[in-house]
């Protein structure tokens, strides 16, 4: 009796492996997707004064991760999000245009991981 149990156990275990396996690939995959989704409303949403700041944006794996940045014009993102103080004293407007990305990738991750996980 015990060893129709021990197999029973180890079915379940084997199956088990196999779907974290394959839920790891499929997050693997969607978060490759969602990065070059939220690139791609990046280059549209971005300041164009020139056009190289929205053309910067690209994404890179760093460790596990995937990070979406922007490579020409690193230095702008924050003051062009947050805008900056004027030599005169007044201030530039902030043209925000990062954090409505990021909230979609979140969701957007959020949704397809649920999605994901009930198979």
């Amino acid at each position: 009796m015990a060893s129709s149990v021990d197999h029973i156990v180890q079915d379940i275990m084997r199956q088990l492996e196999l779907y974290t396996e394959e839920v790891k690939q499929e997050l693997e995959v969607a978060k490759e997707e969602v990065a070059e989704e939220t690139v791609a409303l990046l280059k549209s949403n971005s300041p164009k004064r020139t056009g190289d700041y929205a053309e910067g944006w690209t994404t890179k794996k760093v460790g596990g991760k995937v990070v979406v940045h922007n490579k020409t014009n690193y230095q702008l993102t924050h003051i062009l999000e947050k805008g900056h103080a004027n030599v005169d004293g007044g201030r530039t407007a902030a043209q925000v245009h990062i954090a409505p990305a990021e909230q979609k990738a979140i969701d957007s991750m959020v949704e397809r991981a649920e999605r994901t996980a009930r198979g």
